[in-house]
């Protein structure tokens, strides 16, 4: 095989993320090749290589002018800055002019015919009828099949190449290395949801890659192939710039502008609590301490939990710790339940509780039994001869359910919620090396259970401990949503996060880990606390905990929490929705009914994440825009939490900040269109309409409130921490992935530094900081001084 057709393959994917599957869709950076260049220039790609825009609209601009989001004193300083000086109102009425031309598509033909054969091989249970070869490959599949596909014409077996190597090699023998690159980045990115799913298919080695391979290789040698043979260009034509250099300068400079704005209100707003809360910290023991995830969701929970009563909150990533794949009782289907940059370490399943293992057989009945009828009726419904009598004889049924749907979701709703916990009424979670072949129960070494534990107290900074301490997962209920999982907890790979709170309160409960926590690393839990697992739904703010195994003189205990965190559901609701919607009712009416195209808003308008204590966002409406982690710089000797945060954390709340802005911006081309005309293909995936190219994005009305209507704001993720400066440095020193992403502006920095009056820094290229804390009124000069940058003692 030629080394270079290789190299050049391996740099144009480059230019495509990953698309991930329905059932697990995890937000992702659609342009996170492009991580080394500057968010400009990936700006500038993106526009060259997808026809797509990276910046808002000019429209949107102009609300958030209109609006007051975007700050006049920090416009002007930009634009000056960038040598412009006419006003405001001139630039924006520039961009506005600007007219976007469409570059017409001359590959269109080879687009549908390409999707076509991916959507057949890709295929993962929908089809009743499958692609005959699959198990061959896909190009050979492919060239086995094509000589029957009459768009392409009449062609011999004989006539394609036996390898996609060799297809490749033909194909390109009379163009020049230099125009390898070029070639393939265009092809790939023609198609990019379906070419990045064949990306996540080859990096994750699932079951259907082992079973059924593809690569990109052998899609560009399919392609290429089918280019040539309808006389379509291979090598793409230059076209002109659509949009001159002003413009695009213009569109930068205001979504700075729009980011400054929001991080100088964001930090203003903390200013006042971190001084508010200085000389207010004594309150008593709280009753009760719930750790949830970071997800900007949590932010509206955890306040109106702690108003509920004498509670503490902490913020922790939803995998809680627990690198993790989770074997699901009811189907046996094993799922990953931890971030997707981390490898699963543990296999965790279900095992019956002390004195319930009738409880589990029966269940375990039951459950097979409805497997069957779920089968059955699927191939009644799907199989010729039987599919126009089974429509005749069960509409009426069908009918039914569909009346109650629409007329009595709520009711739908709450039945179904008492069967989703049954199955940790009975059971206990289980714990295992990955690919360990004899099941013990929690069959791994002590000193790995006692890491786990130790490192979730570590990275919050945990002080004291209540009687009730609740590992709180969150999970998401929509009927109807392809995209349901988008809304579940990205820390756990898109499922719910009960599987790892639970596993981690079983950890924290055991009596030798709580023995090894105090004799080795000096950790005290006192005797009377418990660890508890639960869920919080965030279509309908509910609570759930698994307390099945809660020891008697915990019971009131219990029973005063599960009332007040009633309350807390019910004022968060009305928060949420409104007053006029905000009742618990509406709420799970929307979670249950099957024509709700908004469910909830998911993580939109996420802009901010915070590190600290919750003393610095505590009593605050943040309005469900910021994830909040706990860290306690003082406990943090090392630095190593902090570290811990910024590499992880940190990293995947980029992820989902981007793939909420990106699909926001262009919907069309980085997010998932409209539902309305979406179809499901292969159970992996949605194309619009009939055809076309995989979706890789969230749909437009997880971002919109109407077709035209913004809901939410595409700006770049801002990240403050409270910690001094000179640890921030040296994290960043020691890791220069971290670095690229702040140099290149895909994220912003702030740090409030304890050790300098908790004065606000933001970071600028190089490891140089700026003062923007205006907290102090100090003299003009002083001020124009100290906004100077200046770099840390490390840096120099």
């Amino acid at each position: 095989m030629n080394q270079h057709i290789l190299n050049s393959i391996a740099q144009a994917s480059k230019v495509i993320g990953k698309t991930w599957p329905l059932y697990t869709f995890v937000a992702s950076n659609p342009l996170s090749g492009y991580e080394n260049a500057t968010f400009q220039e990936a700006a500038g790609l993106a526009q060259k290589h997808f026809n797509a825009n990276a910046f808002p609209a000019a429209k949107r601009y102009r609300e958030a002018w209109e609006k007051g989001s975007i700050d006049t004193n920090v416009l002007l300083a930009l634009l000056k800055e960038n040598g412009l000086s006419e006003s405001p109102e001139h630039y924006l009425a520039h961009i506005e002019l600007q007219q976007q031309w469409e570059v017409l598509n001359k590959n269109h033909v080879v687009d549908r015919i390409m999707a076509k054969w991916l959507s057949s091989f890709m295929d993962e249970g929908l089809a009743e009828w499958d692609m005959p070869y699959k198990t061959e490959g896909f190009y050979a599949a492919w060239r086995l099949l094509v000589i029957y596909d009459s768009e392409i014409g009449k062609t011999r077996l004989k006539d394609i190449p036996k390898t996609s190597a060799l297809a490749l090699e033909l194909l390109l023998k009379d163009y020049s290395e230099a125009d390898y690159l070029t070639i393939f980045t265009h092809h790939l990115a023609a198609l990019p949801g379906w070419t990045g799913y064949i990306n996540h298919r080859t990096e994750s080695n699932s079951n259907w890659q082992e079973e059924y391979p593809i690569s990109l290789m052998d899609y560009l040698a399919a392609r290429l192939w089918t280019a040539q043979k309808l006389n379509s260009s291979i090598l793409p034509e230059v076209h002109e710039e659509t949009s001159d250099a002003l413009t695009f300068k213009v569109q930068y400079i205001l979504l700075k502008a729009w980011e400054e704005s929001w991080q100088n209100q964001l930090v203003k707003t903390l200013e006042k609590e971190s001084i508010a809360t200085q000389t207010s910290n004594t309150t008593a023991a709280p009753e009760a301490q719930m750790v949830f995830c970071i997800d900007t969701r949590s932010e509206l929970i955890r306040r109106h939990a702690e108003a509920a009563g004498n509670y503490e909150t902490y913020g922790y990533a939803g995998f809680f710790g627990i690198a993790m794949d989770y074997k699901r009782f009811n189907d046996g289907i094993t799922r990953k339940s931890c971030p997707p940059i981390v490898s699963s370490a543990y296999h965790v399943s279900e095992i019956a509780q002390e004195n319930k293992d009738k409880s589990v057989r029966r269940h375990k009945r039951k459950t097979n039994q409805m497997k069957f009828g779920d089968y059955f009726f699927k191939r009644m419904k799907n199989m010729l001869p039987s599919a126009f009598g089974y429509v005749e004889g069960a509409g009426f049924f069908y009918g039914l359910s569909l009346i109650g749907r629409t007329l009595i979701p709520g009711l739908i709703y709450r039945k179904n919620q008492r069967k989703t916990s049954h199955v940790e009424a009975i059971c206990q979670p289980d714990i295992n090396k990955v690919k360990q072949e004899d099941v013990i129960p929690l069959g791994i070494p002590l000193a790995e259970k006692v890491s786990i534990v130790k490192s979730a107290f570590d990275l919050m900074g945990w002080k004291q401990f209540a009687p009730i301490v609740l590992f709180v997962g969150h999970g998401s209920h929509s009927a109807n949503n392809p995209f349901s999982s988008s809304l579940d907890c990205g820390a756990c790979a898109a499922s719910h996060g009960r599987h790892n709170a639970r596993m981690l309160a079983k950890l924290a409960n055991l009596p030798d880990v709580r023995q090894a926590l105090t004799e080795i690393h000096g950790v005290d839990i006192p005797e009377y606390t418990v660890f508890i697992g639960a869920e919080h739904s965030t279509t309908t703010d509910d609570i759930l905990l698994f307390d099945s195994e809660v020891p008697e003189a915990h019971e009131q205990l219990i029973k005063n929490l599960k009332l007040n965190l009633l309350k807390a559901q019910q004022t968060a609701t009305q928060d949420r929705l409104g007053v006029l919607n905000g009742s618990v009712s509406v709420a799970q009416q929307k979670a249950s009914h099957w024509g709700e195209t908004r469910p909830e808003w998911g993580l939109a308008k996420n802009a901010g994440f915070i590190v600290g204590p919750r003393d610095l966002t505590k009593n605050k409406n943040l309005d469900s825009r910021c994830f909040l982690h706990s860290y306690e710089w003082e406990l943090d000797t090392t630095g190593k939490a902090l570290e811990g945060i910024m590499q992880g954390p940190m990293v995947v709340t980029q992820w989902i900040n981007n793939h909420y802005y990106f699909s926001t911006v262009d919907n069309d081309t980085f997010g998932g269109g409209t539902k309305i005309t979406h179809n499901i293909t292969g159970k992996f995936g949605v194309v619009q309409g009939n055809g076309g190219d995989l979706k890789m994005g969230l749909p437009l009305q997880s971002v919109f409130a109407s077709d035209d209507t913004m809901y939410h704001q595409p700006l770049r993720l801002s990240v403050l921490i409270q910690a001094p400066i000179n640890r921030v440095s040296e994290i960043l020193l020691k890791n220069s992935n971290l670095k690229t992403l702040l140099d290149n502006e895909w994220i912003y920095l702030m740090v409030m530094d304890p050790e300098q009056k908790n004065e606000v820094f933001r970071y600028k290229k190089a490891l140089q900081w700026v003062l923007i804390s205006k907290k102090d009124k100090r003299a003009a000069v002083q001020k124009s001084k100290k906004k100077e940058l200046v770099r840390t003692e490390l840096a120099l």
